[in-house]
């Protein structure tokens, strides 16, 4: 029993730097192969180790389509995630939107043709986008950004 025990603090140890880096210093981060991540960053643009975050995943023939999971969100709001152009406001394009559930997770699943590269994609509560319009608040604390710009 004693031999488990310490061998589950052990595993529990060793795991602890890789959930801190997981976020900041993961290489997926930067390879389109495995989607878009989209994080809570602080307000020198870091992300935020233990903040909200998403992944976007293209799927269907030619990645036409997407799925993105966000976690760590406000229960029973509703978020769109957007294309951001600037200028302040933009002039954003809504690929879709949903309520997060009472855990803090949200899927929205949508046509990714409307995406090209160098798009910045946000996840933002709906309220603070007039999509097609601009941006109606900011509340950067709220969103989710873009790890890196889509390829």
């Amino acid at each position: 029993m004693k031999k488990i025990l310490i061998s589950i603090i052990i595993l529990a140890i060793l795991a602890v730097p890789t959930v801190a880096l997981a976020k900041s210093d993961n290489a997926a981060n930067d390879n389109p192969s495995t989607g878009l991540w989209l994080y809570e960053k602080d307000a020198e643009w870091n992300i935020v180790d233990d903040g909200a975050w998403g992944h976007m995943q293209f799927t269907g023939k030619d990645g036409t389509k997407f799925v993105f999971n966000g976690k760590g969100l406000d229960a029973w709001v509703e978020y769109s995630l957007i294309i951001y152009s600037d200028p302040w406001p933009g002039s954003p394009v809504c690929l879709g939107s949903a309520v997060a559930n009472q855990g803090g997770n949200v899927q929205i699943k949508g046509d990714a043709t409307l995406i090209c590269s160098g798009d910045k994609i946000w996840l933002v509560p709906s309220s603070d986008v007039d999509c097609g319009v601009g941006m109606t608040a900011w509340n950067p604390g709220n969103y989710l950004f873009e790890h890196t710009l889509i390829p």
